[in-house]
């Protein structure tokens, strides 16, 4: 199974500050090495996130640097690359009625985006609403207990 790693995993994995970088790591290790996947929002999220002067007071990550960060890890690991190929619009996909704020628009479309790739979503969340989402089985998702 190959994995798409939500925004803040991807910066938790880049940023050695952050408060979940170990647990991410612990994954990395443990499963998601074995075959990952990023996609346009995923790691245009993760550069515009940790590129912003007031991302941290003490980590200044560049574009460029993060860019070449991101290229070592699609080189170094099993990555496969999806193109962002699902619409909200797509009443086979998703449940308009079923979304209910802003805030869920980002996973429920990642993790429908894992769901169209056969992979499983990967994230900190708890909270998505599964329901919004045809096609989902126990595999679609995965939630990294941060709380350990």
């Amino acid at each position: 199974m190959r994995y798409l790693l939500d925004v803040n995993l991807l910066v938790a994995l880049i940023d050695p500050d952050h408060s979940h970088s170990s647990i991410a790591h612990s994954w990395w290790i443990e499963t998601g090495k074995s075959g990952w996947a990023s996609c346009p929002l995923t790691e245009n999220g993760v550069i515009r996130i940790l590129s912003n002067p007031n991302y941290s007071l003490t980590a200044k990550f560049t574009p460029k640097f993060l860019i070449e960060k991101l290229q070592g890890f699609v080189e170094r690991y099993d990555h496969e690359f999806w193109p962002d190929d699902v619409s909200l619009r797509d009443e086979h996909i998703f449940m308009p009625e079923l979304i209910y704020g802003p805030r869920q628009i980002t996973d429920i479309y990642l993790f429908a985006l894992a769901i169209k790739n056969n992979g499983c979503f990967v994230t900190f969340d708890t909270g998505i609403p599964t329901s919004a989402v045809a096609s989902v089985n126990s595999s679609s998702l995965f939630v990294i207990d941060a709380g350990r």
